[in-house]
């Protein structure tokens, strides 16, 4: 609170703060209550966990952390971090940015009752309105940045605008080179199907690789023509959600600034040296 005191203007406001999760294993028990069993992003499910959350302001500089136990779910973590937010640091003005993993019903409708801004990742296959409206509407895109000639240009990047009934703000972003590689990675699974299907289909049931580009019966294994194609769609693409009055292109440039916050988890793991962990009290 001090910190952020000390560096805040005249108003009283965050312009923007990104927000994310991440997992942190226990070598040990990790607590009485905050060690628990649940998704890990460490691909180490038989440990016990803690949930770390990490805000950052606009300029990169962390605001604060918090913690729960291993297995609380992101979704349910947005709305905790915004209500401490406003009342830890006395903000009246707020925009969240943050990714697909904190997206509920329950989050929209607290967001929009209490009009807070907000950016977030839509999910592309799990929502009916982003699946069957959004990615269907025609549109040309704009371009944002072109494709680079060397590693150090940012990633190529397209935009376009998509507003349905009701007001509901979407923004859906292509990187073509990415598109590339998705169909490219995806041409690959399908010719390696292909050549499995002729010699033991019934060793592909249980690949999560193959498995979803497969017809399954009683008697026969073929490739699903229609999923395929159902992929081809969300290749290179990610969709936002906003109710911001930021430009389509500030909204995707906004967004891909959450990197920041995977830098601070990469760095809190490496750099501090934050494992193994032996903690066997929560304080």
């Amino acid at each position: 609170e001090d910190l952020f005191l000390a560096r805040r203007d005249l108003f009283s406001g965050l312009d923007c703060v990104f927000f994310d999760t991440t997992s942190i294993y226990f070598e040990g028990e990790g607590g009485e209550t905050i060690g628990e069993l649940g998704h890990t992003k460490d691909h180490r499910p038989d440990l016990h966990q803690m949930v770390v959350g990490v805000i950052l302001d606009d300029h990169g500089q962390p605001v604060c952390s918090e913690m729960w136990p291993g297995n609380t779910t992101d979704v349910t973590t947005l709305v905790p971090v915004i209500k401490r937010l406003r009342s830890r640091f006395a903000i009246g003005r707020i925009c969240i940015v943050s990714d697909r993993g904190m997206i509920s019903a329950e989050t929209m409708a607290y967001l929009e009752e209490e009009k807070i801004s907000y950016i977030l990742g839509a999910r592309m296959r799990r929502s009916k309105e982003v699946k069957e409206e959004v990615l269907s509407r025609g549109g040309r895109y704009r371009e944002v940045h072109p494709e680079g000639v060397s590693a150090k240009d940012p990633s190529p990047l397209k935009v376009k605008e998509v507003t349905l009934l009701g007001g509901h703000r979407y923004v859906v972003c292509l990187n073509e080179k990415q598109a590339r590689k998705d169909a490219a990675d995806r041409q690959a699974i399908i010719d390696s199907l292909q050549e499995k299907l002729k010699t033991d289909p019934k060793s592909l049931v249980g690949n999560k690789g193959y498995r979803k580009y497969l017809t399954l019966d009683r008697e026969t294994v073929a490739v699903n023509q229609e999923k395929i194609e159902e992929e081809a769609r969300y290749d290179g693409k990610w969709v936002l959600k906003t109710n911001t009055m930021l430009t389509t292109e500030q909204v995707a440039l906004k967004y891909k600034e959450l990197w920041q916050v995977e830098q601070v988890f990469r760095d809190m793991k490496s750099v501090l040296d934050t494992r193994p962990i032996f903690h066997q009290l929560d304080e």
